[in-house]
């Protein structure tokens, strides 16, 4: 038994090398382009990136930076977590959306706010308490969790507060690439640049009441999680609740089942307050295919979750270029613009896709040859028979 474990320890320091020790070349095994690189370099980042290191034959002309990953982003760090995003200054062709990553410590509070923007969220891990009050005077709490969605619409005062055991982490989307999380309306910045006097008048309570305002604003902050019960911590408003509810469990949908993955859609159609963003959650297993596809309604931003995939995009007049995708990588792909993503790993590849619209629309290209006449599509592609009779006419959004 002793050998055994000691073959397979062996095995897989082995395998780990052959993984992490290797040392890839921008030289293309199928024709020998290329050259190796005698560096400088920084090999690490060479591995994350070998669909650019060794770009494919199919990849031609200038492209803008489709892709970045939040590693390569500012962690700006607080008493209960942490924030960093992805904006247009970081990747300047996503004009119409922006994300932020955030984690919150158990009982960690991010401040009461609004933004001009309308934020849309997706739970990453652990648990979350969501507060809201609408222009009507209703209110929304509700605990969220992995996979759960919410939405706070522009102008929408929230609030957000991680759970025991160990808090949340989410990642937010806003309709402007533009945005920026630290430019949001802060409860406390607000009050501090309000005199004290102004204050007493508005809130009708002697100026006394004010002399422990924060002096600077909390953003996130070390609070105390929640003891009780959603039920306890409501506070009941005479106007009522909100009429669409602010949150949305995205895994409890029944998903879109295919031989190699699974999606589910998010839009306006079956989460209502969601007017600005739709979205998609799909998991691609080893080897499957977000088939080949474009968008005709709206730029696409994908966040990957988990697992490694490549993702090539044709934007017409002869330009193609091919990029490999890793957890945490924020792809954007303009309107129109053909492209698929491909599962490369062993695990399953977990990603989203969001668009600033209240729908979600795809084009498939499958789909699309299969509904137009056979003799066109053969004089244009020259396919066989077999392949055309096989053409689906309703739509596999996985393959």
């Amino acid at each position: 038994m002793k050998i055994y474990n000691t073959l397979f320890i062996l095995l897989s320091i082995g395998l780990f090398c052959l993984v992490i020790c290797t040392d890839p070349q921008p030289i293309r095994e199928e024709d020998g382009y290329g050259a190796d690189d005698p560096g400088p370099r920084i090999v690490s980042i060479d591995r994350l990136n070998l669909d650019q290191l060794k770009s494919p034959p199919t990849d031609k002309g200038k492209f803008p930076n489709l892709k970045y990953s939040f590693a390569n982003s500012h962690m700006r760090l607080e008493d209960g977590g942490w924030t960093r995003e992805v904006t247009v200054h970081d990747l300047p062709v996503s004009k119409t959306l922006a994300g932020v990553n955030m984690r919150l410590k158990a009982g960690a509070i991010r401040e009461l706010h609004w933004h001009l923007e309308s934020e849309w969220a997706y739970v990453l891990y652990g648990s979350c308490r969501i507060t809201a009050v609408d222009e009507e005077g209703r209110n929304f709490i509700s605990d969220t969790g992995v996979g759960d969605l919410w939405y706070f619409p522009s102008g929408i005062p929230h609030s957000l507060q991680g759970l025991e055991d160990d808090g949340c982490e989410f990642l937010l989307v806003f309709d402007d690439g533009d945005f920026s999380a630290d430019s949001t309306f802060l409860l406390t910045d607000w009050i501090r640049h309000t005199p004290k006097d102004i204050l007493a008048k508005n809130f009708d309570y002697p100026i006394d009441a004010f002399k422990n305002v924060p002096d600077k604003e909390l953003y996130i902050f070390q609070g105390t999680a929640p003891k009780g019960s959603l039920e306890q911590d409501r506070v009941v408003s005479p106007q009522g609740t909100v009429p669409q509810w602010f949150s949305h469990k995205m895994l409890a949908q029944a998903p879109i089942q295919l031989k190699h993955g699974t999606a589910r859609i998010t839009d306006s159609k079956n989460f209502p307050i969601s007017k600005t963003i739709a979205s998609a959650l799909v998991e691609l297993y080893p080897g499957g295919l977000r088939e080949l596809h474009w968008h005709p309604n709206a730029d696409e931003w994908m966040y990957v979750i988990e697992g490694t995939g490549r993702m090539t995009v044709f934007a017409a007049m002869g330009r193609a270029r091919t990029y490999s995708l890793n957890p945490t990588d924020v792809a954007y792909i303009p309107k129109s613009m053909g492209h698929y993503v491909e599962n490369t790993g062993n695990t399953t590849m977990r990603f989203l896709e969001m668009f600033k619209s209240d729908k979600f629309m795809d084009v498939s290209l499958s789909q699309w040859l299969a509904l137009t006449p056979k003799n066109v599509v053969e004089s244009h592609v020259h396919l066989p028979d077999d392949l055309m009779e096989k053409l689906p006419k309703i739509k596999k959004p996985i393959v």
